[in-house]
């Protein structure tokens, strides 16, 4: 199982050019174009909190969840600095989530969807996340797209220097010409040396179809797909697509 254990340490940094507040503000227009009221709201996947707790700043009843301790350590650590009460954020698997009761809007983003490098997994946490939605539900996720693993991220390497850490990124595309093999090596200094840890992971990305495949054996309907955070339909150099989709 994948902790992030030193990755968790350096994420908020590395991304700290992910605009959490524009993903927040998109969420929430995909919910009033498709007169949706988010009701009780689940953060699957959702790192180190930063968007759960914009929303939860905006209002939104949400809780999140993460297979990852250390991410989850951070999240709780932010929500307190940040005078948040009764935030709750739980440990468990995408696939294996077991809520105390039904949610009315699902929101699973920045590719996580991906991390699920096995088919059968992604059938699973679908299935999960429908069985524990009221009718009419929305589920919003997005996915990084094939083209981007074969031409953007695969067999390329990323340097990232920053004034915590510095992290070399080194992806590797596999023979299934999907999956990336992503190892993360970050040097941070302590003194006068510097210490090096390490993360590996994967990440698979899927086609329209099979996500469209999975959603209906799940119990859902598709509504829209959209380009990265925009109301136009995806492109073939799309990187990143959202999918919303209705529980029936």
């Amino acid at each position: 199982m994948l902790s992030y254990s030193y990755f968790a340490d350096f994420y908020d940094n590395l991304t700290n050019n992910v605009h959490y507040e524009r993903y927040g503000e998109y969420i929430l227009q995909l919910a009033e174009k498709y007169n949706h009221n988010m009701g009780i709201t689940l953060d699957l996947a959702c790192g180190t909190g930063s968007l759960t707790l914009w929303l939860k700043k905006k209002g939104v009843d949400i809780y999140g969840i993460d297979a990852s301790a250390e991410m989850l350590s951070v999240a709780q650590e932010k929500a307190l600095d940040s005078d948040i009460s009764g935030m709750l954020f739980l440990r468990q698997k995408m696939q294996n989530i077991d809520l105390y009761g039904t949610i009315d809007t699902c929101i699973c983003t920045l590719d996580s969807i991906n991390h699920i490098t096995n088919k059968d997994d992604v059938q699973k946490t679908f299935s999960k996340v429908s069985f524990f939605m009221n009718p009419e539900a929305l589920f919003i996720f997005d996915v990084n797209t094939l083209y981007k693993h074969q031409k953007v991220l695969g067999n390329n390497t990323f340097v990232y220097d920053t004034s915590k850490v510095y992290c070399v990124w080194q992806n590797s595309l596999c023979k299934d010409n999907r999956t990336v093999d992503i190892s993360l090596d970050f040097f941070q200094r302590d003194g006068d040396i510097y210490r090096r840890y390490s993360e590996n992971f994967m990440e698979r990305a899927y086609t329209h179809i099979e996500i469209c495949e999975m959603l209906e054996k799940a119990g859902f309907k598709l509504l829209d797909v959209f380009g990265e955070m925009s109301f136009d339909k995806p492109t073939e150099t799309s990187q990143r697509n959202f999918y919303i989709a209705k529980k029936l």
